[in-house]
């Protein structure tokens, strides 16, 4: 979200570029301890009543670090409550290199929106429903054993809205982070579609979102967006508690522009964690889908396989709408 926000500060809404005249700007010397000290004092005593202000912040201020530390203590019980059920066993969850693989797809956000109409859902649980059917025919691809009841482990962290609350142009102004069971055992698209719905209604429901944030919290983190929210989770829970990170950024619908040149496509890239071979980055903008997937170079040569599994899995799911 925040970094959707410095696209939009720094790129241009139309073809022709804003004018930005030059201020010539000369930096001031700078201070002295004492100086800096004098001048304190100084505008203390012209204003006592910011003074009073300040302490009663400050004393608020620890009140509310009281509660939020309440909160995460609920939110990491929740967590080690779900490690206690580990991820399934899963070939995306390896020894990983420094080296990298990294491949792209691309798809019609208006695609996503007839799927949802029809089944239900939301546009995030069809995009969590188009991955597990990637990762599905992916796994067959690789011989491994599929049947009905195999499932893979995600973390991802969403935007989630308080009432009356949001960022710039309608973001969401908070985040939140889900472990869902993808159904990759599952052969029926919207089956599947139906499942991943229904689990993500009942984590939501349930705040257990909470816990995966928490350990966000526990590591001193507070990332302004979902992909470094992604990227952050204690690398030491990660193998035992999800198999991959899938996040999901709507960005904004109409082109953006740098100079008179438009940006054309947004390809997120989603660090990898430890022993986590892939990771996939979703991002929306100006109606299209751009799934960037960054794996591990020896882990998963054929990433472009996965890709590609990705665009024919939607194809699955759209060819099930009259």
């Amino acid at each position: 979200i925040g970094a959707l926000d410095i696209a939009h500060a720094i790129l241009d809404v139309t073809p022709t570029p804003r004018e930005t005249p030059e201020e010539l700007w000369m930096p001031r010397p700078e201070p002295g301890r004492l100086k800096l000290l004098l001048d304190a004092a100084t505008e203390a005593g012209h204003r006592p009543a910011e003074v009073v202000e300040n302490l009663r912040a400050a004393v608020l201020d620890v009140a509310a670090s009281g509660r939020k530390l309440a909160t995460a203590f609920g939110g990491i019980f929740s967590a080690l409550r779900t490690a206690m059920w580990a991820a399934p066993g899963s070939p995306l969850n390896v020894p990983i290199s420094t080296h990298r693989r990294f491949a792209v797809a691309r798809a019609s956000l208006e695609d996503f929106k007839r799927v949802r109409k029809a089944h239900g859902g939301t546009v995030n649980d069809v995009v969590l429903a188009v991955v597990s059917g990637a990762l599905r025919n992916w796994l067959l691809s690789r011989g491994e054993a599929v049947i009905s009841t195999t499932t893979i482990r995600a973390m991802t962290p969403m935007s989630v809205r308080a009432s009356g609350s949001g960022g710039r142009d309608g973001t969401p102004g908070d985040v939140s982070a889900i472990l869902v069971d993808l159904p990759v055992g599952e052969p029926n698209p919207v089956v599947r579609l139906h499942h991943v719905s229904h689990a993500m209604r009942v984590h939501s429901d349930s705040g257990e979102s909470v816990g995966a944030t928490a350990l966000v919290r526990l590591g001193g983190f507070a990332p302004p967006t979902l992909h470094a929210l992604g990227a952050r989770v204690a690398n030491g829970f990660a193998q035992r508690i999800y198999n991959l990170v899938v996040t999901n950024v709507p960005g904004p619908q109409f082109p953006l522009y740098a100079g008179g040149a438009r940006l054309l496509e947004i390809f997120p890239v989603v660090p990898l964690a430890k022993n986590q071979g892939l990771s996939i980055g979703v991002n929306s903008y100006d109606g299209g889908v751009y799934f960037g997937l960054n794996a591990d170079r020896e882990a998963l040569a054929d990433v472009d396989t996965l890709a590609g599994l990705l665009t024919e899995s939607l194809e699955e799911l759209v060819g099930t709408v009259l």
